[in-house]
């Protein structure tokens, strides 16, 4: 069974940043952070391929950056300009997956990491 670990959250005031982590224990076609705010649905925020295509959520575009270091199974999250909003349990996934007119489809097999909770406040 595949492990994700995620790393980094906490407590920021609006404006600030934060950098999440999730090592994995493998190596994965596709990896990517999802969050999930109180009384809302999981969503996807970015996701990056192993070649480095990413692809991101509207409402992080400008704000957030996904990266990855394949020699450690390794993704990472840059979040800057935090704003209230983005209050959530931040989740690590990876698994297969491919590329498809820029964009990153994910396959059948993948795992989840337990979440890390980031919260913006002042």
């Amino acid at each position: 069974q595949e492990q994700l670990v995620e790393s980094g959250g906490g407590l920021v005031q609006p404006g600030g940043s934060l950098r999440l982590s999730c090592a994995a224990s493998g190596s994965f076609d596709v990896m990517g952070w999802y969050r999930q705010a109180p009384g809302k649905q999981r969503e996807s925020v970015a996701s990056i391929t192993s070649d480095g295509t990413t692809n991101a959520a509207d409402s992080v575009k400008g704000r957030f950056t996904i990266s990855r270091d394949n020699a450690k199974n390794t993704v990472y999250l840059q979040m800057n300009n935090l704003k209230p909003e983005d209050t959530a349990v931040y989740y690590c996934r990876a698994g297969q997956g491919a590329v498809r007119f820029g964009r990153i489809i994910w396959g059948v097999l993948n795992y989840w990491g337990k979440g890390t909770l980031v919260t913006v406040s002042s």
